[in-house]
């Protein structure tokens, strides 16, 4: 995503799975609202899916609604996975998490 308010990394290259959340945050009624959200997934295909399904799940939300996105909402809205891949869904709500935890550091 051109032009990100801030990116969130999550995952470790050595072990495969790794993930970059881009967002961009409007302000609308005085909250601050993921406008626009993207990922760049570098793993297996649970991590892809688990970081399509979330970024829906975002797009559209408060910053505060959008961090309480979990791990089991995740897998809920896939309707389910292995359990080999669960990680994948942890992966994808930690980088969420990061990057609205960068975009508040980047407003101080």
């Amino acid at each position: 995503m051109k032009d990100a308010d801030a990116v969130g990394t999550a995952g470790s290259a050595e072990c495969g799975d790794y993930m970059h959340v881009y967002i961009k945050v409007k302000k609308e009624s005085g909250q601050e609202i993921i406008d626009d959200i993207s990922f760049e997934t570098f793993g297996c295909a649970a991590a892809i899916a688990s970081s399509s399904i979330a970024t829906e799940m975002a797009k559209g939300k408060t910053l505060e609604d959008a961090e309480k996105i979990t791990k089991l909402e995740i897998v809920e809205a896939l309707g389910g996975l292995p359990e080999p891949k669960i990680h994948c869904s942890v992966m994808v709500a930690d980088g969420l998490k990061e990057a609205i935890k960068v975009y508040r550091e980047k407003k101080k």
